[in-house]
């Protein structure tokens, strides 16, 4: 099957979603960054990402991976289109006042290439780790929308009205507020969601649940009957602002075969879970197939849900290239 490119202009999406018909956007693709070997070896893998047609890379905020900022300056400095973004940062790990100055000058030396990407954090031991108190997560997600609010205070004016007059000012102005970057948030929750409807640019309708009972940190793919519920929930929040924000999608796995059925079984068998290979194959934030089947569910997850931004892990990236290329070509 020969996949034509859709865009915008020519495609209406009739799913459900709650807000009735919608336009869809071109698809967007990225990937995220683990490790840094070494200088040469970051730059080497974006430079090799954009060439591939990736739009964006990404870095994540965990104590066990490289600091996120530098990571994305090398980055942008090895490529001449490829944006770059955190996906995303834990926002009670940071300073409001400190991180609009990371986040500004980081704007500056990618050349306006920068998505910021903020979340409540979820994984206790790097809290625990970091010395930093571990709250309820109704704090947390507090904390997440002060930082926000906070980032637009500063980014639309009081940066520079600080002493010296020298402070970095963000050169995007597509985001919070039309005061700086394009701003990502997302998660499963009700509380996370609701922030990200009030304030996000793109919203990512995470696919992870935590486990009941096991440590933080423990999570569940959810079914494509959750997603269902969850973009409806989203969605109505959003209002009229939801045809204006960019989906995003995090797929945890990209399977080659040509056996989708049997693959979709070995998976559930090696990981354990009571999830129907059924329900594996249904779910957007797998992709099992050749890569013709793999780009068949992308379109298909744009057309019911919307994800039209979508980040596979690094590991996963040489095995994602032909569905980006179907994709764009």
């Amino acid at each position: 099957m020969t996949l034509s490119p859709l865009r915008v202009n020519d495609v209406v999406g009739r799913r459900p979603t709650g807000q009735g018909v919608r336009m869809l956007r071109d698809f967007r693709f990225s990937f995220n960054v683990f490790g840094i070997p070494s200088r040469q070896d970051l730059q080497e893998l974006c430079r090799r990402g954009e060439s591939a047609g990736f739009h964006t890379v990404f870095a994540a905020d965990h104590l066990g991976a490289p600091a996120p900022f530098p990571v994305l300056v090398a980055a942008a400095d090895a490529t001449e289109r490829l944006r770059v973004g955190t996906l995303v940062l834990n926002a009670p790990f940071w300073n409001p006042a400190l991180l609009a100055r990371e986040v500004a000058s980081t704007d500056i030396l990618t050349d306006g290439r920068l998505e910021l990407g903020l979340g409540a954090g979820h994984m206790k031991w790097e809290f625990d780790a970091a010395g930093i108190p571990w709250t309820s997560f109704g704090s947390r997600a507090r904390t997440l929308e002060k930082t926000i609010t906070e980032l637009e205070r500063l980014f639309s004016g009081d940066l520079a009205a600080l002493p010296g007059g020298t402070a970095p000012q963000p050169v995007q102005r597509s985001g919070f507020g039309g005061s700086g970057p394009p701003l990502i948030v997302g998660g499963t929750g009700d509380r996370v969601l609701t922030i990200a409807a009030r304030h996000a640019d793109i919203i990512g309708v995470a696919g992870a649940y935590q486990v009941a009972g096991r440590p933080p940190g423990t999570f569940r793919l959810a079914t494509a009957a959750e997603t269902n519920e969850r973009m409806r929930f989203v969605r109505g929040l959003a209002g009229e602002r939801s045809g204006h924000i960019e989906w995003h999608l995090l797929v945890q796995m990209v399977v080659p075969t040509t056996d989708r059925r049997s693959t979709a079984e070995d998976i559930i068998s090696r990981f354990g879970t009571e999830t129907t290979a059924d329900e594996a194959l249904e779910m957007p934030y797998l992709l099992i197939g050749t890569p013709e089947q793999m780009a068949e569910q992308l379109v298909a997850a744009r057309e019911r849900w919307g994800f039209s931004y979508v980040t596979v892990h690094e590991p996963y990236r040489e095995a994602f290239e032909p569905v980006v290329e179907r994709l764009r070509s």
